[in-house]
Formats: C-alpha cells, structure tokens, sequence
C-alpha cells in the first residue's frame, strides 16, 4: 500500500523544482521502504521545466516510488492544478509541497506514527523556515477574522507580540502567544508544506478552485475543523521555503499587479464565503472597502 502521495505544482522554477525533487527524493530515500509517489503538476512552463521533469522521472523512480507527471496547456492556478494532482493519487496520506521548499530532516516514519496515533489529526505541517532561519509566518496561522485581521495591519500583533497575555488577546492572526518550539494545534498552515489525510481531503473536494493562488490553504483548513478536524504544527522536522518563486517576482510589473489582484481576491472570497454571513451588514461594508482601499495601494 502507498503510504504517501507528494503532489508539487510547477510553474517557471526550474532549476528550483529540480532541487526541491531532488531534496524530497533524497529525504524519501531514507525512509525506504516507505511506499510513496511523487506526482508533479506543471502549469504549463515556458522555462524548460517539463523537458526537466521527463528527465527527473527517468532517473529518479523506484521500486519504492513512482513519479508520475501531468502536463496543463494553461496556467490553472494552485488550487486546480493541486486538485488534479488529488485525483490521481493513491497514497494514505497525501503531501502538498510547493516547488520552492526544500526538504530538510524530516523522519518520515515518526511523523506517520504521530499521525496513525492521534486519528483527528486532519492536516500537519512541520517547521517552514524562511531562508534567514526565520519561521514562515504563513505556515503558523489564525483565522483571519475582522479583530484578527484588524489587530495585524493596525501593527497591534507586531507591537504586542512579546507581551504576556496581550499577545493573546492582540496576535491572534499569527497566533503570537504559541510557544513555535512546540507540537501543537493551530487555525490554518500553509500550503507550501500541507500534509494532510488523503480521505479527508478528497471528503472535502480538496482545494476550493474559487481561488487562483492564496487563501485556498486557509480556506481547507477552515473546513477541515469546521468537520471537527485538528491542524497541527510540528516543530520537530525543518523544511526551508524560498518564497514568492512562482508568484511575486521583483521587478516584473505585470506579474506584481497580477499576483497583487489574486491576492487581494482571496481575501474577498475567504470572507465572503466564511465570514459575511455572520457579521452585521455596516462591518462587512468596512471590511470590503478596507480591502479594496489595500488593493490600490
């Protein structure tokens, strides 16, 4: 039986996805005789990246694992091409990893134990580390709720995030008052590093495809607790996350405004889809136009 199924979606990072599959392969080879497959998703590269892939799959499959590829003739965003990636895999659990992490010390074996051990457990990540060493503030999240959100871009969270106590009232949207040292439970991770139950997933029909990029990570996890799931973050195995590789790149405009607009889409779609419903007519009139105020800037 396959244990686990690693599914990357690729876009233009070519040299920079085959390092990421060669740090999973490497890091998956210590754990044989796992049982996994690795299934990479390009979003239709123009840099070379599928001739790259085709060469990567020839050398590297195994008896212990298969590499299987899917080709897309339009960019199809993170979500879709994460999703067709779902649909094909065969393993327990199933591995979102994004073409810019690179894996570090992870024990594949104990990380599986501590999932067979606590069956609530829909989805874990482990320590997503920024290049500097600094811990992604993405894969260690709140909810964004409107005091969540309201306490993080007043700079309330960033002023309160080393007070005992106020931090927990004022840092919920990176949730300040954790101890990152720690296993633990969290809102949402990042779906730079998304291990989750495959059944679980699929239940939920996977990511949301109402989002092209952000928010579709948040947004699972969202619906996995609201099913009475847990998501955990786990400290002990290190993987180190490049960032903004296939979106934000400096110095392309058209691609900055771009990924700005999906961005900001996301926050609309997250709350519209969670949020609006709950909240008075005049707070979500505000919440929009903060939003939309953001998007101009």
């Amino acid at each position: 039986m396959i244990k686990l199924s690693v599914i990357i979606l690729s876009y233009n990072t070519k040299d920079i996805t085959r390092d990421c599959l060669l740090s999973l392969s490497q890091s998956l080879d210590k754990a044989s005789p796992l049982k996994s497959e690795i299934i990479v998703v390009d979003n239709a590269s123009s840099d070379g990246s599928q001739e790259m892939i085709t060469e990567f799959k020839k050398k590297h499959s195994s008896e212990h694992r298969d590499i299987f590829t899917i080709f897309n003739q339009n960019n199809e965003g993170f979500p879709k091409g994460n999703n067709a990636g779902l649909v094909n895999a065969r393993g327990e659990y199933v591995l979102f990893l994004n073409s810019d992490v690179m894996i570090r010390d992870i024990d594949w074996s104990k990380l599986f134990a501590y999932l067979d051990e606590h069956t609530t457990v829909g989805a874990l990540t482990v320590r997503v580390e920024l290049p500097d060493g600094s811990i992604d503030p993405a894969s260690h999240r709140g909810f964004p709720t409107v005091w969540n959100s309201f306490c993080y871009y007043s700079k309330l969270e960033l002023l309160t995030r080393s007070v005992y106590g106020l931090n927990r009232i004022f840092g919920g949207y990176h949730l300040t008052e954790k101890d990152v040292r720690t296993i633990h439970e969290v809102d949402a991770i990042s779906g730079a590093f998304f291990l989750a139950r495959k059944k679980i997933v699929q239940d939920l029909y996977g990511f949301d495809e109402s989002f092209f990029m952000y928010g579709e990570d948040i947004d699972l996890a969202y619906r996995m607790k609201d099913k009475g799931y847990s998501v955990i973050y786990h400290p002990k195995y290190t993987v180190t996350h490049l960032k903004y590789q296939s979106g934000l790149k400096k110095g392309k405009k058209n691609t900055e405004d771009k990924t700005k607009k999906y961005f900001y889409d996301a926050m609309r779609i997250f709350y519209r889809k969670h949020y609006e419903m709950k909240n008075p007519w005049i707070i979500n009139q505000m919440v929009y136009f903060f939003i939309n105020i953001k998007s101009r800037l």
